[in-house]
């Protein structure tokens, strides 16, 4: 599987764009974005390479899409809950 992160542009340069994701700057290649893309637009990136721009319409959508996956990783890399005392008077 294949997983491609969105970031937002914050500046282009010739077929280089410096993209933010989600603080975390990096600069990727335009070569396989099939249409312009300018700064504020966001893109999807796949090991820094832009491979689309995101629509206006589903920006949302995509960043609410990417913050549900990194609450779940989260959550389970932390694991199941550990038992507390109480838990273990109620066995």
């Amino acid at each position: 599987m294949c997983l491609g992160a969105p970031g937002q542009v914050v500046d282009v340069a010739g077929t280089r764009a410096r993209v933010d994701f989600f603080g975390v700057q990096r600069e990727v290649s335009l070569d396989l974005v099939d249409e312009p893309v300018s700064v504020g637009d966001y893109v999807l990136v796949h090991v820094g390479f832009a491979i689309r721009r995101i629509p206006s319409d589903e920006i949302d959508q995509t960043l609410d899409f990417f913050a549900k996956l990194s609450r779940d990783a989260d959550q389970h890399e932390a694991g199941p809950p550990h038992p507390t005392p109480a838990d273990a008077s109620r066995t």
